[in-house]
């Protein structure tokens, strides 16, 4: 169900002039009817695994309560499988091969500020006299999870443009804003990421837990307690979370700030060993979920709406600063807002794969609702290449490895430990929605893999511009504390 910027405006939620860069935005300090509060919440590594999204086993009340108040995406996509590149798109509403923030991670002396017309969303908010905070405890506080109170994290492959090239955000609590201002808020919620979050979420009592045994597995997944144990422990994380947005929210109403905020509920990228950093679905698709207070949603609007547009990690930022009726020239952002007088459905989205930490490679995708195409620009570089991160944090990599070595995965799960890629895929999403029958080479979809094709060298051609392989002696440093970390 699409929802017009008329609606919003009609609620007073829509395209309004913007603030003066002074900051004074009414009497109150709660938002306005004009000019309300942005909260964007992301759950760290998190596809759309919760019970609204029809995952089965896992325990998710109020993100399924949020959902019902409010829109669910059923088709957003990152544009990037991975933390720092995938947020370098979302926050600035532009792909991140196309500003040159596509490797994870840069390392500080390569990073360079965002060429113009380019920006930090903050820095359009800023502009228009918002306030804007990244949640987290206050300077000195206590380090470790940080749950509802919100990691902090930034991750992004540039500087900042402001003086202090550290500094994105004014501040780390809406409270610390000036009276009357009203605010974009964003908070991290780390314990869906792999780690301390899911050792946590295990503390809980047994009957909280979702059990392996009944959980049902992917066609790429070999059926052991190994991946059975991991897959299980991400829902519980996911649970886990649930309780911190549930606080966060909570907090919210406490503070009086409900009726004059807008939250958006997403995730950077997806899980698990063959979805965070990889293009398949299970590392693109991503949860988007939005609520706009009680009493002012869209002429038309019902809660629990469910839309099947689909939507770029991209759209995200233009979206975002459309609530605040703030409109960056159309040079400035090549993601769109949403709701926007100016949308046009997508008929299909993008996604890019680069170097992940010392893994040297380049992958490009579209996905259309019937298809998915990759192409692989080294073919020769297996799937599974070293990369010390997932062989240390996920054990289904290394079970898969090592059944490899033995001869014991079926035909589904030993694609992904080949010895080296295709130069194409093609897959029949609705027919095969884990990716695992390969139609490039079958004549009955010659049509199709032509189309797609094209689509991929438009966007290649359109964005790749920027995009490089570094020195790997560079890169290695960068993950060696013997050696130093500016060759400079």
């Amino acid at each position: 169900m699409a929802i017009s910027r008329r609606d919003l405006l009609e609620k007073g939620l829509g395209a309004v002039s913007v603030l003066s860069t002074t900051g004074a935005a009414s009497a109150q300090n709660t938002g306005t009817r004009n000019h309300p509060n942005v909260l964007y919440v992301i759950l760290e590594d998190t596809g759309p695994n919760f019970a609204c999204y029809g995952e089965p086993l896992v325990r998710t009340p109020n993100i399924d309560r949020f959902a019902r108040q409010g829109i669910r995406f059923t088709n957003a996509f990152c544009a990037a499988p991975v933390c720092s590149a995938s947020r370098s798109a979302l926050m600035t509403g532009r792909y991140q091969n196309n500003i040159g923030a596509h490797n994870h991670r840069t390392w500080d002396w390569h990073k360079t500020q965002l060429a113009a017309p380019a920006k930090h969303v903050c820095d359009w908010f800023r502009d228009a006299g918002y306030f804007t905070c990244n949640l987290q405890p206050p300077p000195g506080a206590r380090k470790g999870l940080k749950g509802a109170a919100g990691d902090g994290k930034i991750d992004l492959n540039f500087h900042s443009n402001a003086r202090d090239k550290a500094v994105f955000f004014d501040g780390y609590d809406w409270k610390q804003r000036k009276d009357g201002q009203p605010f974009f808020a964003h908070i991290t919620i780390f314990e869906t990421h792999k780690g301390d979050g899911w050792k946590v979420a295990r503390q809980r009592p047994q009957s909280e837990l979702v059990d392996p045994a009944k959980l049902k597995l992917a066609a790429y997944n070999p059926d052991s307690p190994i991946v059975r144990d991991e897959y299980a422990n991400y829902l519980d994380a996911i649970s886990l979370c649930d309780g911190y947005l549930g606080q966060v929210l909570a907090r919210l109403e406490a503070d009086g700030l409900a009726e004059n905020t807008v939250v958006v509920v997403s995730s950077d990228h997806g899980p698990l060993f063959r979805g965070k950093q990889f293009l398949y679905d299970g590392g693109m698709h991503i949860p988007l979920m939005l609520r706009f207070p009680v009493g002012h949603a869209p002429s038309g609007f019902a809660a629990g709406t469910v839309d099947d547009r689909f939507v770029s990690a991209i759209d995200i930022a233009p979206t975002l600063l459309g609530f605040a009726g703030i409109r960056p020239p159309a040079v400035a952002m090549q993601g769109q807002d949403i709701f926007g007088a100016a949308y046009r459905p997508r008929p299909h989205v993008f996604a890019a794969r680069d170097r992940m930490d010392t893994s040297i490679d380049r992958m490009r995708a579209v996905r259309t609702k019937e298809f998915k195409y990759i192409r692989n620009y080294l073919p020769g570089t297996p799937y599974m290449q070293h990369n010390e991160y997932k062989e240390q944090n996920y054990p289904t990599w290394n079970l898969v490895k090592d059944w490899a070595r033995q001869g014991k995965l079926t035909k589904e799960q030993a694609l992904f430990a080949a010895v080296e890629k295709p130069i194409e895929e093609l897959f029949d999403i609705q027919a095969d929605p884990d990716e695992v029958r390969n139609l490039a080479g079958d004549s009955n979809y010659r049509d199709t893999l032509k189309r797609l094709r094209g689509l991929v060298d438009d966007f290649v051609a359109e964005n790749d511009r920027l995009v490089f392989f570094e020195d790997p002696v560079d890169i290695s440093r960068g993950y060696n504390k013997h050696l130093p970390e500016d060759p400079a």
